[in-house]
């Protein structure tokens, strides 16, 4: 009954048909040169800057977001996102900070699936299973990148090619991720990708937020536009099942500061060591539609999600611990971001009731997400 197709029509997204427009030299683009990756390839850094000077910056290495600068109430203008100064950084160890992840965001189970009677063996990563692509999923690759403008604003717009049998995935995957900064404080994300071989895709972005800037997340507000989620086993593979949240400490229908329950007695709370779970987004999957508000009390900072994927992973940073030092010298502690990835559910490739993640040759995964940002009214 909930088995909806990967594939998304383009009524959806008007700004889509023109992403490609504009000059290569787009105005609110600017790009530097950021160091080498391990190959030697050369790694850049672009900064689209809308008119009221507020900005997001985009590293070639990974196609990751390492700041979104953005006013509080006052005006003042703040980073909202973990992450690090230099590209050295992103080049160590670190919780996929801001990163694009695939070929498969979050987890597979077993690390393993079957498409059409064939199974596929994966790296185990994650214990007994694939978490985020592998060992070196999309984040750990240089992308091609093109500036280029959407209905005016700054764009970017990066390709990865991911080969046939990489990490054990089949077919090659061809990816292209265009980034949109509006004159709304909005980034846009358009995801586009087709196959050579029948597959299984699920890209996202894995930033980390603290809308504060500074502190723990447990003060956010968060509502979730979300009836039902995901439990998980060990592991934090789903069982299956799509139970309410009515009832649970995963209710976040009404507006709830994060760290109300995250400390409640609830089995789903230990497994993940607080919030890690995937919720599903109200709604008819593949259309535009609200996942979530967040609004940080202290500096009144809001960031909505909007998204046409059927899930959103709400994630509390349980697994920071101090031991990773960020922008500024800042350790980043447990609690101090969370993330709110849009996806399709995990381990979907072995289960049969989830929504599809399969591509095949001759279609496209088309998907779209909006973090949008704005001041408390």
């Amino acid at each position: 009954m909930l088995r909806t197709p990967i594939l998304l029509t383009t009524m959806l997204v008007p700004f889509i048909a023109i992403a490609f427009a504009g000059s290569a030299e787009s105005a609110g683009v600017e790009k530097k040169s950021w160091g080498k990756a391990p190959s030697g390839e050369a790694v850049d850094l672009y900064t689209l800057t809308n008119s009221k000077g507020h900005s997001v910056s985009i590293t070639t290495w990974g196609a990751i977001i390492t700041s979104i600068k953005v006013p509080d109430k006052s005006g003042a203008l703040g980073d909202v996102v973990h992450g690090f100064d230099t590209l050295d950084g992103y080049l160590g160890k670190h919780p996929f900070f801001g990163a694009i992840v695939g070929r498969y965001g979050n987890r597979i189970g077993g690390a393993k699936f079957a498409i059409d009677g064939k199974t596929y063996t994966l790296a185990k990563n994650d214990g007994d299973n694939t978490l985020h692509g592998g060992v070196k999923g999309f984040d750990k690759y240089v992308w091609m990148a093109k500036p280029t403008a959407a209905h005016g604003a700054p764009s970017l717009v990066l390709t990865h090619v991911s080969p046939d049998g990489d990490e054990g995935f089949p077919g090659q995957l061809t990816v292209t991720l265009t980034y949109t900064w509006t004159e709304n404080d909005e980034l846009r994300m358009h995801y586009v990708a087709q196959t050579t071989k029948p597959t299984v895709v699920n890209l996202t972005n894995h930033s980390y937020f603290n809308l504060a800037g500074k502190g723990t997340i447990l003060e956010h507000q968060l509502q979730l536009s979300c009836d039902r989620y995901t439990p998980v086993v060990k592991g934090l593979i789903p069982t299956g099942e799509l139970p309410p949240v009515e009832g649970t400490p995963f209710d976040f229908r009404k507006a709830t500061a994060i760290g109300a329950r995250i400390d409640a007695a609830n089995d789903q709370i230990a497994l993940g060591g607080g919030y890690d779970h995937n919720f599903v987004v109200n709604g008819a999957a593949g259309t535009l539609r609200p996942a979530a508000h967040v609004v940080d009390p202290s500096s009144g900072r809001t960031l909505d999600v909007i998204t046409t994927e059927p899930g959103v992973q709400f994630y509390t940073g349980n697994f920071l611990d101090g031991t990773v030092v960020g922008k500024g010298g800042t350790h980043y502690v447990k609690r101090s971001a969370f993330c709110l990835e849009t996806q399709h559910y995990p381990d979907s490739p072995n289960q049969k009731t989830f929504p599809s993640t399969v591509l095949r040759p001759g279609q496209t995964y088309n998907t779209t997400t909006i973090f949008k940002f704005g001041v408390a009214q």
